[in-house]
């Protein structure tokens, strides 16, 4: 383990989002194209004594529609430690910039579940630098304990697009397009939900807050969160799942806004959910995931 750096308190959104613009000017930013061999910063950001605020909370039980009650909603450390996650990307040792990044899996193993009102403190850090067919591929780990006991661990991958020595492999047959089935649940979702998202999770990535800034970045219009879908896509499970429990979200093609998916919750025996969430006419998946006992 390399040095571990203390954070007096959680890292502001305007120094945050100030260095992630900067990343991206030529010159001074991050480079362009980012080789697999690329060193990755051998820092831990470190932040102790973290009280959840219990409007921030509720706001966030809101727009993702979890239950607001005594103990944290499974998905809800990941709000929690994205500060340090950015803190993390936006380091001048970080290969890329945080915009144009694909959140592309998201893996929460929480062990228990977690009260509202306990202390917390997450370490975060980066590994496992890899070449994918769309890219340069990093998972960003943060492991949240109460004192000395790890409560959960939170593992993002992200991509870097550019084409690397495994772009030219074969990709199989595309997946044809055809009418999914009836749906067990049908999500709606508009820009102000992912606004009240945005708000609640400190998110505010330019391609989730209006059409015209995510036109620069290639999208028709503005698209929900990822972690949006994989809070909504459980709300209505959350109760049933075991104290600990993994939660494995793989996003596919992003939500436009505004927009009504399928939801497809399925139990698996008694060790878990598999769950999708899929395009209304032509089934292609937003977002599969599955939850197992821990």
């Amino acid at each position: 383990m390399g040095r571990t750096i203390t954070l007096p308190g959680v890292p502001g959104t305007a120094e945050l989002y100030g260095k992630t613009v900067t990343a991206m000017l030529p010159g001074i930013g991050k480079p362009a194209r980012v080789e697999a061999d690329a060193p990755l910063p051998d820092t831990h950001y470190r932040l102790d004594d973290l009280r959840v605020d219990p409007a921030a909370l509720q706001a966030y039980c809101h727009a993702t529609g979890q239950r607001f009650g005594e103990t944290l909603p499974l998905t809800y450390p990941f709000v929690l430690q994205f500060p340090v996650v950015m803190k993390l990307i936006t380091s001048d040792d970080f290969p890329f910039g945080a915009i144009g990044s694909v959140h592309l899996n998201d893996t929460i193993e929480r062990f228990r579940p977690i009260a509202v009102s306990e202390p917390l403190s997450i370490v975060t850090h980066a590994e496992n630098l890899r070449e994918h067919r769309k890219g340069i591929l990093v998972d960003v780990i943060s492991e949240i304990s109460v004192g000395s006991e790890l409560v959960t661990r939170q593992t993002a991958t992200f991509l870097k697009q550019q084409r690397t020595s495994l772009s030219d492999e074969p990709r199989g047959p595309e997946p044809k397009a055809k009418t999914p089935p009836p749906p067990d649940a049908i999500l709606s979702v508009d820009l102000g939900r992912i606004r009240e998202y945005a708000a609640a999770s400190g998110d505010r990535n330019p391609i989730h807050m209006a059409n015209l800034t995510a036109k620069a970045f290639g999208f028709p219009r503005a698209i929900a969160h990822g972690m949006w879908s994989a809070a909504a896509a459980i709300a209505n499970i959350e109760a049933q799942l075991p104290g600990a429990v993994t939660y494995d979200v793989k996003f596919g093609k992003p939500i436009l806004l505004p927009a009504k998916v399928n939801l497809y919750t399925r139990r698996v025996d008694d060790e878990g959910f598999d769950i999708a969430i899929r395009d209304r006419k032509k089934g292609f998946p937003h977002l599969t995931a599955t939850t197992r006992k821990g």
